[in-house]
């Protein structure tokens, strides 16, 4: 008894100890400080015990925003149910927490993070959780914490704990002096906005860790995305989506980008499939691990003329934002994805034609069963 009371008072003492004492490692590694958010090793989550499969168990962070609980879903038809968390600071809606498991994750708590991942055997990490570029620009030291900070987070338990990174880029990596037309997966970036700036410290990041630690990060620069899910939420890209909504409930429509501004687009199942793709991909086929990707390019009237052939009487005209105006100037026109085609087999399905048909057939549906009720 003498002997398990000293091993369990050195025990203590080295758990108290504000020294870490760590061998070197592969890895980086950290000490984890006292957290003011903890999650207990026997905390119960909305959630059910994985079954003993093959399937990634996968986490998604920010996963309440435009692209999480699509790709949840997704993943979900594909690897289980019970295989895929979703996760984020804010309470879910009813449909997303009965729907699958959900927790809370505050990727600025990193303890918080690691349990997170320990206690779920997570091998797979979807990283959505990010300051876009209004909010950003509004809060440049937020999105520098979230953004920047808890990207590191992610970064240091992915490697750790030898998951498969995916973190998510976008046309804002890109500055006034990259090419446009077209833009190459590589070449200068130097994007002027905060959220842009963390992307390219996301890009660079990742692919360090990959070189330095053998962590199996991937990065797919998104363009602007399109769905009916989600309401516009006055980015630069939103013009896209706002016209439907108009075009439905008034027949009028004020865009606030010039109407020959040319910016690459693609619809959300073209984006979560592209995503699935690349974290699906052999390593040994990536040649790189930050790609465009892209399925069409347009302009506000090209967008407006094929709107008009579901609702010809459409009233638009254009009011430009300049703000915005300079950001879209600064934006690629055309991604140059032929890497990502070529590597890994990837293909879009949605063409300009299809994508104004599908958001007419959902939100028109939408539309009528409102009327009706």
């Amino acid at each position: 008894m003498a002997i398990v009371k000293n091993l369990g008072r050195t025990l203590s003492q080295l758990l108290q100890s504000p020294g870490c004492g760590c061998q070197t490692s592969i890895v980086p590694v950290r000490c984890i400080g006292v957290s003011p958010r903890q999650v207990t090793s026997d905390a119960s989550f909305h959630s059910v015990s994985f079954s003993e499969t093959d399937h990634p168990r996968v986490l998604i962070t920010g996963g309440l925003g435009q692209l999480g609980v699509g790709l949840a879903k997704l993943l979900r038809k594909r690897f289980g149910k019970n295989n895929v968390i979703l996760s984020d600071i804010r309470k879910p809606p009813d449909d997303v927490f009965y729907n699958g498991p959900f927790i809370y994750s505050d990727i600025l708590d990193y303890k918080n993070l690691r349990e997170i991942v320990v206690n779920n055997r997570i091998t797979w990490l979807f990283h959505y959780s990010a300051l876009l570029s209004a909010v950003g620009e509004a809060n440049v030291p937020l999105a520098r914490a979230v953004n920047i900070t808890g990207l590191h987070n992610i970064l240091d338990i992915a490697a750790e704990h030898s998951l498969r990174l995916f973190v998510p880029s976008t046309i804002g990596a890109f500055g006034p002096t990259s090419p446009r037309n077209p833009t190459p997966d590589l070449c200068i970036q130097r994007p002027r906005t905060i959220y842009g700036v963390s992307k390219v410290h996301a890009e660079l990041m990742g692919e360090y860790y990959h070189y330095r630690y053998g962590l199996d990060f991937r990065c797919l620069r998104y363009p602007g995305i399109i769905s009916a899910d989600s309401q516009p939420g006055g980015g630069t890209t939103d013009y896209a989506v706002q016209i439907f909504h108009d075009a439905i409930k008034n027949g009028k429509f004020q865009c606030n980008l010039k109407s020959d501004t040319r910016l690459p687009m693609m619809y959300i199942d073209d984006c979560l499939k592209a995503t699935l793709d690349v974290m699906e991909a052999p390593a040994a086929s990536l040649s790189m691990r930050t790609y465009n990707i892209s399925a069409m390019s347009f302009s506000p009237e090209e967008l407006v003329q094929e709107v008009k052939k579901h609702i010809p009487e459409l009233q638009v005209t254009y009011n430009v934002d300049a703000v915005r105006q300079a950001i879209a100037d600064s934006w690629p026109m055309n991604f140059d994805d032929s890497n990502a085609r070529r590597d890994w087999g990837w293909k879009h399905d949605f063409d300009l034609s299809e994508l104004v048909t599908t958001m007419f057939n959902i939100l028109g549906s939408d539309s009528r069963v409102a009327q009706i009720n």
